[in-house]
């Protein structure tokens, strides 16, 4: 017995001492056609045409899904089917004399390939993401990486071969487009400036070529404080008066500076620089609104 594929080829298995070792057939997935789509052939060399030989199958999808020409032994898919569904169908085939119902060939068993094509866009595992990257970065710094998967067959075509690009979010960042990993693209990105940043990630499959089908997802990403900004006085001078009479420990004034960075880099200590009357007055940092506070530490004896 042997085959014939859908292109015409020739036998799809070949004798051996014992039984015979079938090829594969193809049927392409979801097919769309108004006829029954043609799958292959199956013929026994004791067929010499005369309708003396029966063809049947019997197996996965055997009369439901896949029929048989019992006279000429074509073989059609009845309906359109998903290879991300199932791949691949097992059955057998057998060839009996049409008078008598016996055997002409061994029980033989072959595979039916549903052949991909590309009905599956690329899809993300996640999103929208997140992720942090220090202020200042230099250009390459590492942000997070994005991973989408296609549900094609990988080792047919590039059905399912992914390309990562970046539709919103540059010139501040780049994406590596066999990787997904996201990197800084742009050096001196200030938090004080602008802190958030949303960039749009697409995965385009077909190597990214035209007619390719694609998904997108958003990356939420912040720039991190780093202290970078000095405190600041709203004023050079500030003037405050102190009597005689004052007692030690009398509140001479508050002064304030202020921060741009946040968190503990925006932290203030205060103290008097040596020499400028730090043996007359001292000066305490106020943790809840971040005010130095001048205290008289000696009597004054003006």
């Amino acid at each position: 017995m042997s085959t014939a594929s859908r292109n015409g080829g020739s036998g799809g298995f070949q004798r051996v001492k014992r039984g015979w070792v079938w090829n594969q057939f193809f049927v392409l997935e979801e097919y769309m056609g108004s006829d029954p789509q043609y799958v292959g052939k199956l013929h026994t060399d004791l067929d010499k045409g005369d309708s003396a030989v029966k063809y049947t199958l019997s197996g996965e999808g055997a009369g439901t899904i896949f029929t048989i020409d019992q006279t000429t032994g074509d073989i059609h898919a009845l309906r359109s089917l998903d290879r991300e569904e199932k791949p691949y169908y097992t059955l057998r085939a057998q060839a009996v004399d049409i008078d008598t119902n016996h055997p002409l060939e061994p029980e033989s068993e072959f595979v039916i390939k549903v052949q991909d094509i590309n009905d599956n866009e690329p899809k993300f595992l996640e999103g929208p993401y997140t992720a942090s990257v220090p202020e200042m970065s230099p250009v390459g710094t590492y942000v997070t990486k994005v991973t989408a998967s296609d549900a094609d067959d990988p080792t047919y075509g590039n059905s399912a071969r992914v390309v990562y690009s970046i539709l919103h979010g540059q010139p501040y960042f780049s994406v590596d487009p066999k990787t997904g990993v996201i990197r800084t693209a742009l050096p001196n990105m200030d938090r004080e400036v602008k802190e958030l940043y949303q960039v749009l990630i697409q995965a385009k499959d077909m190597g990214g070529q035209l007619g390719g089908l694609a998904g997108t997802t958003t990356i939420n990403i912040t720039l991190s404080d780093v202290n970078d900004n000095p405190p600041r006085f709203a004023k050079s001078i500030f003037h405050f008066r102190v009597s005689e009479s004052n007692n030690v420990g009398t509140i001479v004034g508050t002064i304030k500076a202020h921060d741009l960075d946040i968190g503990k880099n925006a932290e203030i200590d205060y103290s008097i620089i040596p020499g400028d009357g730090g043996a007359m007055f001292e000066i305490t940092t106020n943790e809840h609104n971040q005010e130095g506070i001048i205290v008289l530490r000696q009597f004054m004896d003006i």
